[in-house]
């Protein structure tokens, strides 16, 4: 017998729209941010990250936030909010932790060892939430788990090639950072949260199942 819980499909509905929270705040706020900028028709490039610079660390917070133009941000909303919301439905326990950890390693790690330029927008967290979402799913052998691998692999395979320096404007190291975040807190957390249902073999001795009992007993007559 597999010791999992039954469906319920109220608490799914409820489950799926605490999910939405985040993301959609998270979008929200990256809207807000580029229409700020573009109604006083001002530049915040300067709450991105700058390597190895005090006036870069602000940026470690702030950076997924801005963006440089409108094809940069609508670029990163869809898979932010997929990503994030597939975090927060399938790992909803430790959802909070896994975005602030990822957050704060990928920016640090890109302050200390990223090019000389402002490093700006979400692009380093899609890395890490696409790294995490893979990894995780792997590592736990849970078939519910490993299919979002899968999904995650056939809709953002395409990233892999993002963190080599093959576009001389894109922070690549963003990218391979963020990667190195999602699968470092894979391995760290591959023992909480959702986990793989253990199989429980119910025996009594003491008793035959009925269909072997009345089977005994035809034979016996």
């Amino acid at each position: 017998m597999i010791n999992e819980k039954p469906y319920n499909k109220k608490l799914q509905e409820i489950r799926t729209k605490q999910s939405l929270i985040f993301p959609i705040a998270f979008v929200f706020i990256m809207w807000g941010v580029k229409l700020f900028e573009w109604g006083l028709d001002i530049n915040l490039h300067q709450g991105g990250v700058f390597p190895l610079q005090i006036k870069g660390l602000l940026g470690i917070i702030t950076s997924p936030f801005i963006h440089s133009d409108f094809e940069h941000l609508i670029a990163n909303t869809i898979p932010i909010f997929a990503l994030s919301w597939g975090i927060f439905y399938f790992y909803r326990q430790l959802a909070f932790q896994i975005v602030l950890y990822c957050l704060f390693t990928t920016n640090i790690l890109l302050w200390l060892g990223g090019r000389e330029a402002w490093h700006i927008g979400a692009s380093g967290l899609v890395y890490a939430f696409a790294s995490f979402l893979f990894f995780s799913g792997l590592f736990r052998n849970y078939y519910k788990l490993i299919a979002i691998s899968f999904v995650v692999a056939f809709l953002y395979g395409g990233l892999f090639w993002g963190v080599f320096p093959v576009v001389k404007y894109v922070s690549w190291e963003g990218h391979l950072f963020g990667a190195c975040s999602g699968l470092i807190y894979a391995i760290a957390f591959r023992k909480e949260g959702p986990q793989k249902p253990q199989v429980i073999w119910e025996e009594d001795d003491d008793e035959i199942p009925e269909e072997i009992w009345n089977h005994k007993n035809e034979n016996e007559s």
